[in-house]
C-alpha cells in the first residue's frame, strides 16, 4: 500500500472529492487537470471545482432527496461539501455558493495537501495498469472519450443528453390514465401508461407548448438533429405531434365512450415502476415552463417531476453495462469512473460519486472487498440505479430522488415515509462507516471486511 499512487483525472467536483479523500487517508495522488492550459468554451476560471451552470446545490431540507443526500455525504466526511457550506450565500432552504470563493477554497485545500501532486496537462489515454479514477465530467475531451471507447465499446459512450421528463407514479391521476400497449399487444396490463387528451385539451396544450419559454443553448450544447425537441415538433404544425409521439391510434380506454384525440405515453423508468418518463418529450423548455405546460395534461395536473427534460452536450457512459455499484469498471478493475461521466446528474450527486469511488479505490488498493452503500440510502440508491436498476437500452443520467430509494415499509403519509427513510439512512451510514473503519473505533484504523 505504501507505494501505491492513484491517478485522478479531472479536478471538478468528483475529482477533487476523490483526491482529497485519498490524500487524507495517506495515499499519494496525481491529480491531472487540463486547466488552465486547455479550457472548454464552458469554463472561465483557472481554479478547480468550477460550477459551470447554476451556483445552487439545491435544497437542504431533509424532506427532499437533495437534502437527505447532503446529510449523508457530510456524515461520510465529504470535504468538498464542507467547503460549499462555508462559502454559502443566502438562498432560503437551498445551499447556494459564491462560486468564485468556492472554487478558490477547494483549490487551496488541494494545493496545500502534501499528498496531492497537481499535473496541469490534458490526458488523452488511459493507463490500465495504474489505479485511476476518471472524473472528467460532462465535457470530457474527445480524445480521452475515444480512448475510453476502446475499452468499454463505442456504443456505450454518449455525447448528448436527450432526456425526457420523469414523474413519480403515485403523483399521477389514474382517473385520467390507463395501462396498455398499442392494439393490446404485449402483455395483459401493457407496458405503457397512457394519458388521453380530448381535442380541446390537446389544443390548449399545443398552444401553450409552442409559445413556452425555451433555454438558449450555448455553442457547446448544440444538440444533434436525430432527436427533435417536442416544442420544435409542435411548431411544425398542429397535427404533427398526433402523427408522432402523441399518436392515438390503437389506444383506447374502455372507461371512455370516445376515442382520445391524442395520447401521451409514459414508460417505466425503473424496475418497480415508481418512476415513469414521458415518451418523446425531449425538450429545451425551461424547467419552470415544463412544470407549467406539461401539467396541463389532465393526468399530470399534480405530477411530481423528479427530473426535467434536457437536451445538451453531456458525455457519459452506459453505466449499467460498464460499472458495478462501486463505480469500478467491470472489465478493468484498476479503473473507476466518477461524477457525471459515470451517469449521475447534478453537483452534489457528482460529489457523492467521487467520494464513494475514492472509498472503494482505497479498499481496492489495500486488497479489501469493495463496499457499496445500500440502496436504502440516497447515494447508494443513485449508484445502484445507474449500475444495476436502469435499463442499458435507453440509459440516461439520474439525480437524487425518493423514487429510487428502497423502502421496505409501507406508508400512507409521504412525510412519514420520508422521515423513516432519513432515519434509516443515518443508521445505514453509521454501519457503513464502522464496517469500513473510516472512523476510529477503539483508536484503531485497521480495515476489515
Amino acid at each position: 500500500m505504501k507505494n501505491d499512487v492513484v491517478n485522478v483525472i479531472g479536478a471538478g467536483l468528483a475529482g477533487c472529492e476523490s483526491a482529497l479523500f485519498l490524500a487524507n487517508m495517506g495515499i499519494k495522488v496525481n491529480l491531472f487537470e487540463m486547466k488552465p492550459k486547455v479550457k472548454t468554451s464552458a469554463h472561465k476560471l483557472d481554479s478547480f471545482c468550477e460550477l459551470v451552470c447554476s451556483n445552487s446545490l439545491k435544497s437542504e431540507d431533509i424532506e427532499t432527496a437533495s437534502g437527505l443526500l447532503k446529510v449523508e455525504l457530510l456524515k461520510l466526511g465529504s470535504r468538498v461539501l464542507k467547503v460549499a457550506k462555508l462559502c454559502s450565500v443566502p438562498a432560503g432552504n437551498s445551499l447556494s455558493v459564491d462560486r468564485n470563493m468556492f472554487s478558490e477554497q477547494v483549490t487551496k485545500l488541494i494545493k496545500e495537501n502534501k499528498n496531492i501532486n497537481i499535473c496541469e496537462c490534458l490526458i488523452e489515454e488511459i493507463n490500465l495498469t495504474e489505479p485511476t479514477i476518471i472524473a472528467t465530467g460532462p465535457l470530457t475531451d474527445d480524445k480521452l472519450m475515444n480512448n475510453l471507447k476502446k475499452y468499454i465499446g463505442g456504443s456505450n459512450c454518449y455525447f448528448y443528453d436527450a432526456v425526457a421528463p420523469i414523474v413519480t407514479f403515485d403523483s399521477i391521476d389514474m382517473n385520467c390514465a390507463f395501462w396498455g400497449n398499442r392494439y393490446d399487444k404485449g402483455g395483459e396490463q401493457g407496458d405503457y401508461l397512457n394519458l388521453p387528451l380530448s381535442k380541446d385539451e390537446y389544443t390548449k396544450f399545443y398552444n401553450e407548448l409552442i409559445n413556452a419559454e425555451t433555454v438558449e443553448l450555448k455553442d457547446f450544447e448544440k444538440v444533434f438533429e436525430g432527436c427533435m425537441p417536442i416544442e420544435v415538433m409542435a411548431k411544425r404544425g398542429y397535427e404533427v405531434m398526433r402523427f408522432g409521439p402523441l399518436k392515438p391510434v390503437g389506444l383506447f380506454d374502455k372507461r371512455l365512450t370516445e376515442r382520445p384525440y391524442a395520447v401521451v405515453q409514459l414508460r417505466k423508468e425503473n424496475e418497480n415502476g415508481t418512476l415513469l418518463n414521458l415518451v418523446g418529450f425531449q425538450t429545451n423548455l425551461t424547467f419552470k415552463e415544463q412544470k407549467r405546460v406539461f401539467s396541463l395534461i389532465p393526468a399530470l395536473k399534480n405530477a411530481e417531476f423528479i427530473r426535467y427534460g434536457v437536451m445538451h452536450r453531456n458525455s457519459f457512459i452506459n453505466a449499467p453495462l460498464c460499472l458495478n455499484s462501486c463505480s469500478q469498471l467491470k472489465e478493468y478493475p484498476n479503473i473507476f469512473i466518477a461524477g457525471q461521466l459515470s451517469g449521475v446528474e447534478g453537483y452534489v450527486e457528482s460529489i457523492g460519486s467521487g467520494l464513494i469511488s475514492a472509498i472503494n479505490m482505497y479498499r481496492y488498493i489495500n486488497k479489501r472487498n469493495l463496499m457499496p452503500l445500500p440502496s436504502t440510502t440516497c447515494i447508494g440508491a443513485i449508484l445502484n440505479y445507474i449500475s444495476n436498476t436502469a435499463s442499458p437500452f435507453n440509459f440516461q443520467p439520474m439525480n437524487a430522488n425518493y423514487g429510487i430509494i428502497d423502502c421496505n415499509v409501507q406508508f400512507q403519509d409521504k412525510k412519514e415515509k420520508k422521515r423513516y427513510i432519513y432515519e434509516n439512512s443515518m443508521k445505514e451510514i453509521d454501519k457503513y462507516l464502522t464496517k469500513c473503519f473510516l472512523i476510529e473505533t477503539n483508536k484503531d484504523k485497521k480495515n476489515i471486511d
